[in-house]
């Protein structure tokens, strides 16, 4: 992921890619996209159409990505579990990225995320939401002291 560049792409993908909260799948698709950027493990991107929106309220979080624009943040609730501010969007990104206007990114820190089957690892720290798998290799920013490398 250190060769992932700067500014960050996007890049396609047909892999399998699911989220579940207490085993109740919150997303689900073969048609994510992932976010590449320099030092920090992909976030994936995943349509509407394959995230059950009934399980996301939005919260008034919102952070600032010099490439990407605004994001706004949603709590996850299934059942009587409610993990507040563990998915976000981008509904009006910056025109690089605008194709992933309004499609939710997941924090693996917060829900059991998966690639191919393989649940993934979440990046240290609470900002970044790169999801580390077998096929990854760190370091990774986000963890203490990372901010600034």
């Amino acid at each position: 992921m250190w060769d992932y560049p700067r500014p960050p792409r996007i890049e396609k993908t047909t892999t399998l890619v699911r989220v579940a909260l207490g085993g109740e799948t919150v997303a689900d698709t073969r048609q994510a996209v992932r976010v590449l950027e320099t030092s920090q493990p992909p976030a994936f991107y995943i349509r509407p159409r394959d995230v059950r929106q009934d399980l996301l309220e939005p919260t008034s979080t919102r952070t600032f990505c010099e490439w990407k624009g605004e994001a706004s943040y949603f709590t996850v609730r299934v059942g009587k579990r409610e993990l507040v501010d563990a998915a976000w969007t981008y509904l009006d990104p910056t025109p690089d990225f605008a194709e992933i206007a309004g499609w939710f990114a997941f924090y693996a820190q917060k829900l059991d995320c998966f690639v191919s089957g393989e649940r993934v690892t979440a990046n240290e720290g609470t900002f970044y939401g790169g999801w580390i798998t077998s096929s990854v290799v760190g370091p990774f920013k986000g963890g203490p002291g990372s901010a600034h490398w």
